[in-house]
């Protein structure tokens, strides 16, 4: 198959939400994330890493028919956002089980955007020195600047309904408009595959 000079390849997005809880204002920064890509005409895959079975990720399932469908998602896109809340100065053990069963250079050509939601500025750092490493571990060479929002910056509401405060949506609307413009570059490459 060959693309003619001028035909874009639509960039795939999988967004990878690394949170225990259901219950959680990471909800908030997800359904954000969410608005924001649908704003551009993307819908993204998506991997809630809680509701992969348990004793897969426990046991390292390599074979698991629900792993291999979320590992499938992550290879056929080359965006991948990794959202999580911050336990302990570090990302989520559920999270880190996941990405533990991704393929070795899984994460290879990708664009990656992390994004954290944490109870102090002290945690900040988390994404530089805690994240980044796993992800450079698994073939990641892209990584961007990402965000991190503050508990107290995204309101709970009935529902499992979230707001958040000006301030903070402006710095993850800042990140997301790095991907954009990692989309739009894409989208202006010409290229042919044989």
């Amino acid at each position: 198959m060959r693309l003619r000079k001028g035909v874009c390849m639509m960039s795939k997005i999988t967004i990878i939400s690394g949170s225990p809880s259901e219950q959680t204002r990471l909800n908030g920064v997800f359904d954000e994330v969410v608005r924001h890509l649908e704003g551009v005409n993307i819908n993204p895959e998506i991997i809630h890493v809680r509701n992969l079975p348990a004793q897969d990720l426990i046991q390292a399932k390599f074979d698991s028919e629900d792993i291999i469908r979320a590992n499938k998602k992550v290879e056929d896109s080359n965006i991948i956002v990794i959202l999580t809340p911050v336990y302990k100065a570090s990302f989520t053990g559920v999270l880190k089980t996941y990405l533990d069963l991704l393929p070795q250079n899984g994460l290879e050509g990708k664009t990656i955007l992390p994004i954290a939601v944490g109870g102090s500025f002290g945690h900040l750092l988390m994404i530089d020195y805690a994240l980044k490493p796993v992800l450079t571990a698994l073939g990641a060479t892209h990584i961007l600047k990402g965000a991190f929002i503050l508990d107290s910056q995204i309101k709970k509401f009935e529902n499992n309904q979230y707001e958040i405060d000006e301030e903070a949506k402006t710095r993850l609307e800042t990140s997301l408009n790095f991907l954009k413009g990692s989309l739009s570059s894409e989208k202006n490459v010409t290229s042919s595959i044989v």
